[in-house]
């Protein structure tokens, strides 16, 4: 009466590899050729000449390759691998561990009416604006 799991089944078929494989690809050549050794070449489609590496697919005949070439998901795949894989710290910020936020710096403010009258130039004296200050008597008389 069928699979059970067939949207797993479905979805592990038509498993490709990662950008980031492809980019170990395309930047040695020896990644690449570790990764061919690992098929049949008798079991890929064109006996295993014709591959896309930006793809990681194989094609029947070179026609079939230069047209794939040419199509929306080939310059989808090009683009994506432009931006480049994910960072492990990219994506430990990404979920909140790390923040980028730059170098930390300690903001001074200054308050309105400062003169230095010590003799170190750290000591200040902080003045009260006069506008807001009432005599002692008027205050005693509330």
């Amino acid at each position: 009466m069928g699979t059970a799991n067939k949207k797993t089944l479905t979805k592990t078929r038509r498993k490709t590899r990662d950008v980031d494989e492809i980019a170990n690809d395309l930047l040695s050549p020896a990644h690449l050729d570790r990764f061919k050794a690992t098929k049949a070449s008798e079991d890929l489609p064109g006996l295993g000449r014709h591959y896309c590496i930006a793809c990681a697919k194989w094609f029947e005949t070179e026609f079939a390759l230069s047209k794939h070439q040419l199509a929306k998901p080939h310059k989808r795949r090009l683009k994506q691998l432009a931006e480049g894989a994910y960072t492990q710290r990219e994506a430990e910020a990404a979920i909140g561990l790390h923040t980028d936020n730059g170098p930390q710096t300690k903001i001074y403010s200054k308050p309105l009416s400062v003169s230095t009258t010590g003799t170190t130039a750290g000591e200040t004296d902080v003045k009260a604006p006069t506008a807001l200050s009432a005599p002692a008597d008027a205050i005693m008389s509330l």
